[in-house]
C-alpha cells in the first residue's frame, strides 16, 4: 500500500518531540524510546523534524536535523507506518531537506511555508511544486501565532491540483480557515485522493466527527497529525477508532450542520477581509428577504467587499435547508409586518 492509500485510512500520527539531556544535547536513547512508544501505542505514522521537534534543530550550531531524522527512520524501518519529515525554509533549504528525507526513506514531507512570509500565492505554489518533484508532499496550514501565515482559499484550491500532494495538515486553529482548506480540496475534485488531517489541537474531536458538505461536495478529515498526540498516544488511537465507529450518529450529523453555519457566517461576516463587510453582509441578506430596502450603512464607504456578494450567493445556493424556513416565514408575513 502506497503512502497515499495509507493516509486515506485515517491514522494517528504523533508530531515527534526532541529528547534532550540536562546539557541540552540529543538524548539518543530516549529519542528512540519515544518512537518505540508511539509505534507500540498503535500510531499509524510518525512525523519528525516538525514544529514539535523544534525548528532550531536546523541551526548549523545545533545540527540535529539529520540525526533525528536518521533515528526516526531507523526505528520505523520494516514497520507498516508512514514516515513523515518536516520540510522548512526557502527553496534551496527546502529542496535539500526534501532530498535528505528521501535518502532516509521517508514517505512524505510536511511542507511548512512559514519562511516565505512575503511570497505571493503564485510563488508559494511554485515552491510547493518544486518540492513535490522530490517526494510526496503534505500541505501544512500552520497557525500564525506560532510562525505560520494566512493562506487563502485560492491558494489551497490550486495547491490541491499538484499531483504529488497526498495530504494536508490543517492547523490554523481557526474554523473559517479550516473550512477554506476542506472546501478547496473537495471542490478541486481530488477529495478522494488527498487525505485531510487535523492539526487543530483546539478542535480535534469535532474535526474528526464532522462530515463536511458544501452543497453536495462531501468529505471528512480522516486522521490527525498532532503535537497533542505526542502524549497519551494509546488513548488517541482508541479515540480515533471510536470516532470511526460513530460517524453516523446524530451528534456527528449535527457537526456537519455546524460546518455549514460556519461557512455561511464567513460569507456574511466577510471573514476573508477581516470582517470589513460584516454589517453590509447582514443588510444584504435582509434586503434579499424584503425586510430592508437596501444595504446602506451610516458610513457611505461601508459596503460589501470585493467578491463578498458572490460568496453570499454561493452559501445561499449550497445550504437552502438552513434558510428556507425564514424565507417562507417572511414571505407569508412581510406585508402585515410593514403595515
Amino acid at each position: 500500500m502506497d503512502v497515499r492509500e495509507k493516509l486515506k485510512q485515517g491514522l494517528v500520527i504523533p508530531a515527534h518531540p526532541l529528547a534532550l539531556n540536562s546539557n541540552r544535547k540529543l538524548d539518543e536513547r530516549r529519542q528512540r524510546a519515544l518512537s518505540r512508544y508511539y509505534l507500540a501505542a498503535g500510531a499509524g505514522g510518525i512525523a519528525v523534524a516538525v514544529h514539535t521537534t523544534q525548528f532550531a534543530i536546523r541551526d548549523p550550531k545545533i545540527a540535529l536535523l539529520r540525526p533525528v531524522l536518521e533515528l526516526g527512520s531507523d526505528e520505523a524501518r520494516g514497520k507498516d507506518v508512514v514516515k513523515i519529515a518536516g520540510i522548512c525554509g526557502e527553496r534551496k533549504q527546502a529542496l535539500a531537506e526534501a532530498e535528505l528525507a528521501k535518502s532516509l526513506d521517508y514517505d512524505a514531507g510536511l511542507l511548512s511555508l512559514a519562511a516565505l512570509r512575503s511570497a505571493s500565492v503564485a510563488e508559494l505554489l511554485e515552491h510547493a511544486r518544486a518540492i513535490a518533484e522530490v517526494l510526496p508532499v503534505i500541505g501544512f496550514y500552520l497557525q500564525p501565532a506560532v510562525g505560520g501565515r494566512l493562506l487563502p482559499y485560492d491558494f489551497w484550491r490550486e495547491f490541491a491540483e499538484i499531483p504529488n500532494v497526498v495530504a494536508i495538515k490543517i492547523a490554523p486553529f481557526n474554523r473559517y480557515q479550516t473550512v477554506d482548506v476542506v472546501r478547496a480540496v473537495l471542490e478541486s475534485g481530488r477529495g478522494s485522493e488527498i487525505a485531510l488531517y487535523t492539526g487543530n489541537d483546539d478542535n480535534i474531536v469535532s474535526d474528526l466527527l464532522a462530515e463536511f458538505n458544501f452543497g453536495g461536495n462531501c468529505g471528512r478529515i480522516v486522521g490527525g497529525l498532532l503535537g497533542h498526540w505526542a502524549v497519551w498516544t494509546k488513548g488517541a488511537v482508541c479515540l480515533l477508532a471510536c470516532i470511526k465507529q460513530n460517524l453516523t450518529s446524530a451528534s456527528a450529523k449535527l457537526l456537519t450542520t455546524a460546518q455549514q453555519v460556519t461557512d455561511m457566517n464567513a460569507a456574511i461576516f466577510d471573514a476573508r477581509n477581516d470582517f470589513r463587510g460584516c454589517i453590509a453582509g447582514i443588510h444584504e441578506v435582509l434586503r434579499r428577504q424584503g425586510l430592508l430596502e437596501g444595504r446602506w450603512c451610516l458610513d457611505p464607504t461601508e459596503n460589501l467587499s470585493p467578491f463578498q456578494l458572490e460568496e453570499i450567493d454561493r452559501v445561499c445556493r449550497s445550504y437552502p435547508h438552513l434558510r428556507e424556513a425564514d424565507d417562507l416565514l417572511i414571505q407569508e408575513n412581510l406585508d402585515a409586518w410593514l403595515t
